[in-house]
């Protein structure tokens, strides 16, 4: 029962609060500095390939990848190397960062021109000469997800636009502001890669964007638009594949196990970019919000940027403010400093007040079942955490708690208000390490 997903369990219904849906993407004046932490992507951290007192260029890279599973890092400013510091980032890891303090010239590397892409290994080498990596939250390479190893079976290429997260509208924007880089990037992609269908789902509070994609596509039965139903989590990689096309990804399996890419519209419109331009991935489009936040707006922001100075561009914060946040209010993290910088996979900033941020007394489980019937996976919650108080590993693997995507719907929905998907995290854990 729990390797399929429960087509009963739709989730859960949290508020859309998209505030700033109809807010036109506002260009971030230049920050005092940028930071650039050498690891921004899921993978191995990249190598400073520059020194304290060096010049840069926008576009110059300054971060180098040496491993597959890695993206490079570029400076989105010109300017100095002030110095190669270490970053304590939000989840808890030290890295290495890139100071760099802009000259104001914003002088652009000779070195970035257009690629030639050919075929998929040229397609894929854009993507890594790029920098990409999924910009909807999980920050993977886009240069792996691009060389399958089962190429051949591939058929189907998702464009992920749900953006099922509260508050979050950049991916929004970038359909209706971008809809001509993200044709290109698509394209390519299809072209290139010999898939034969593309699906764009996107959820139904989102109609322009679903209107204009359909004018974009129609006439081409190879494409097809799929309004998707308005709730969390939508986005998720298997919950979309199986909602758009009803396949399933297998335990422990990936997407192209069942023939398929999934990619976030905003990285394949910034992939549509550099190929166009050859100007590698430098900006970022956060969605601001909150209601600790003065003026909610989506913003254009170099990445880098320190957060405290995107959110001086907002308006600033209230008096009141307890909590920020990057990333949606269901998966996000929050900051232990808004001097950290925004980062490549960064879709927003929210800031909360107390009254919002205020997290009530658990009381004890009554085990009304909700936590199974909002899991989109199928997973059994309070079984699992039964098993994980007792430590019993095999129970944790017979359930299959690995397939948690901490969505965190289980706690969204839970009336005792009990930390769920914490619970969860900590059984999956145990699991991986086979006890406590």
């Amino acid at each position: 029962m729990f390797a399929k997903l429960k087509r009963a369990a739709e989730g859960a219904r949290v508020p859309h609060a998209k505030r700033t849906a109809n807010s036109p993407t506002e260009k971030m004046p230049l920050p005092s500095r940028i930071v650039l932490p050498m690891q921004q992507h899921i993978g191995a951290p990249c190598t400073p390939a520059v020194k304290k007192g060096d010049t840069v260029m926008v576009g110059t890279v300054v971060g180098k990848a040496e491993s597959f599973v890695s993206a490079d890092i570029h400076s989105g400013v010109s300017g100095t190397v002030e110095a190669i510091d270490t970053v304590l980032m939000s989840n808890g890891v030290k890295v290495q960062a890139v100071v760099i303090i802009p000259d104001g010239q914003q002088t652009p590397d000779p070195a970035c021109a257009a690629p030639e892409v050919t075929d998929a290994k040229s397609l894929a080498q854009a993507a890594r000469d790029c920098g990409l990596v999924g910009l909807g939250g999980a920050g993977f390479p886009t240069s792996v997800k691009l060389s399958p190893k089962n190429l051949e079976e591939i058929d189907t290429l998702i464009i992920n636009g749900a953006e099922c997260e509260p508050y979050i509208t950049a991916d929004n924007r970038e359909f209706l502001e971008c809809s001509d880089t993200i044709m290109r990037g698509v394209k390519a992609v299809k072209e290139h890669l010999g898939i034969k269908k593309v699906i764009f789902g996107i959820e139904r509070n989102k109609p322009e964007a679903i209107d204009l994609m359909f004018s974009l596509t129609q006439g081409d039965s190879s494409y097809q638009v799929k309004p998707l139903e308005s709730r969390y989590p939508q986005g998720a990689e298997k919950v979309l594949i199986e909602k758009t096309t009803g396949r399933e990804v297998p335990r422990g399996g990936l997407p192209s196990d069942v023939g398929v890419i999934v990619m976030n519209v905003t990285t394949v419109s910034a992939l549509g970019k550099f190929l166009e331009t050859g100007m590698p991935l430098t900006t970022k489009r956060l969605t601001v919000d909150g209601d600790a936040v003065n003026t909610p707006k989506n913003v254009e922001v170099i990445i880098g940027t320190p957060i405290r100075e995107v959110l001086d561009f907002c308006g600033g914060l209230r008096e009141d403010t307890a909590k920020v946040l990057m990333g949606g209010p269901m998966m996000g993290i929050a900051v232990p400093s808004t001097d950290l910088p925004v980062l490549k996979q960064n879709n927003a900033v929210l800031a909360f007040s107390d009254k919002k941020a205020h997290l009530p007394k658990p009381s004890a489980c009554i085990r009304c079942g909700r936590c199974i019937d909002a899991c989109p996976i199928g997973l059994s919650p309070v079984e699992i955490a039964g098993a994980y108080n007792r430590g019993d590993v095999d129970a944790l693997n017979a359930m299959m708690v690995d397939l948690c995507m901490s969505c965190g719907c289980c706690t969204f929905v839970c009336p005792a208000k009990r930390p769920v998907a914490q619970t969860m995290n900590q059984a999956k854990l145990m699991q991986k390490k086979g006890g406590k």
